[in-house]
């Protein structure tokens, strides 16, 4: 059982080269005994920045008027459900601003279960795997799009520090109810994923390492977590040259909380974020280095993807789908590994706690 000051010791071992190698090479161990050398695709679709809060360090947080605000109509989602489908992903994430108006909820269950319906096939005889990132919702909320076909939720909770996660958001948004609504998903049954920011304005090694414990301590089934990275738009602008300066120590404490997170949970998924290839090209593959076995290829359209911006710099705005794909799939090939075809590409950690869980015939 590794405790509060070992983990602080992986993270804090990016500081020195030596002992980041051994920590890169131990992670990567880790990953290929666990899990195995198969990188799983969520083709991701970011289909509306409209949203209902107002965290400091966002983008396409609601009070933003230097943004153009976009909603996907369902037949372009399905569109692009579709087409993930056909080039193989097995799975997609559907991502938006926070709503949790009923129009907005009604919304995605009809997105959902006509995704369900149309992307079944040989192939897919449950349709597509499709994680959720809409934010905090109520109960009856996430049963219901978990009933509409959504079996995996992401909620990041950005931070398990209270100080820091007041410094970050709004005084109407709470720390407890981001706990309470993580619960809400494993009461129902979701494979749950959360994750933090790392390199946030007076962040600590040891916040860190009591994120990793949280992760454990709560069993989480799924990881999502990337560097602070600023955005000139939002109060926490007055942090951008501070952000800047340091971007190489947070691309690094990045990796170690990757390795540090696979280390202490062999068995989840961790994916490998776009923000890590925004301070580095490699960022991504390196994350797979360091122990990730997810990565999200955008499948947002060019014309709206300038638009979801959560923060500066955010590569790849003018890719296809198509040429996305094929540049990870060269860059993951060059570190040999592999992508996994037509797979839900589920948690295993999820599946040994509940092995009678239901799953796509061709993802076990």
């Amino acid at each position: 059982m590794h405790t509060l000051d070992d983990i602080k010791d992986l993270l804090q071992s990016c500081e020195n080269e030596d002992d980041f190698a051994r920590l890169q090479a131990r992670a990567l161990e880790t990953t290929l005994q666990h899990v195995g050398p198969e990188i799983h695709f969520r083709g991701l679709i970011e289909f509306s920045n409209v949203c209902s809060r107002d965290c400091f360090y966002c983008g396409i947080r609601k009070s933003n008027k230097k943004i153009q605000r976009y909603s996907l109509s369902q037949e372009e989602i399905v569109e692009l459900a579709k087409w993930s489908a056909q080039e193989g992903y097995g799975s997609i994430a559907l991502q938006s601003g926070e709503r949790c108006d009923p129009v907005f909820v009604d919304f995605v269950i009809e997105v959902l279960r006509q995704i369900k319906s149309e992307t079944r096939s040989e192939l897919l005889p449950d349709g597509l795997g499709i994680t959720l990132c809409v934010g905090e919702q109520t109960k009856e909320t996430y049963q219901r799009f978990f009933d509409a076909g959504a079996h995996r939720y992401l909620l990041r909770i950005e931070t398990t520090s209270p100080s820091l996660f007041a410094q970050i958001h709004p005084t109407e948004q709470h720390l407890h109810t981001r706990l309470r609504s993580l619960e809400f998903l494993k009461e129902i049954g979701y494979q749950v994923g959360t994750g933090v920011m790392i390199g946030l304005p007076g962040q600590t090694y040891e916040d860190l390492a009591r994120d990793v414990l949280f992760f454990r301590d709560i069993d989480i089934d799924m990881i999502g977590m990337g560097p602070y990275l600023s955005h000139h738009d939002t109060p926490m602008s007055r942090y951008a040259e501070e952000n800047n300066r340091n971007r190489l120590l947070i691309f690094r404490k990045s990796l170690a909380m990757i390795a540090a997170t696979r280390i202490v949970c062999p068995k989840i998924n961790i994916a490998a974020t776009t923000a890590l290839q925004t301070i580095d090209p490699a960022g991504r593959i390196d994350g797979l280095r360091f122990g990730a076995n997810v990565l999200m290829p955008q499948t947002t359209p060019p014309g709206f993807r300038r638009n979801y911006l959560l923060y500066e710099g955010k590569p790849g705005l003018d890719e296809n789908a198509l040429e996305t794909r094929l540049n990870l799939e060269r860059q993951i090939e060059s570190i040999g590994r592999y992508v996994s075809k037509n797979k839900w590409g589920d948690s295993l950690r999820f599946h040994e706690k509940h092995p009678q869980s239901p799953d796509s015939p061709s993802g076990k």
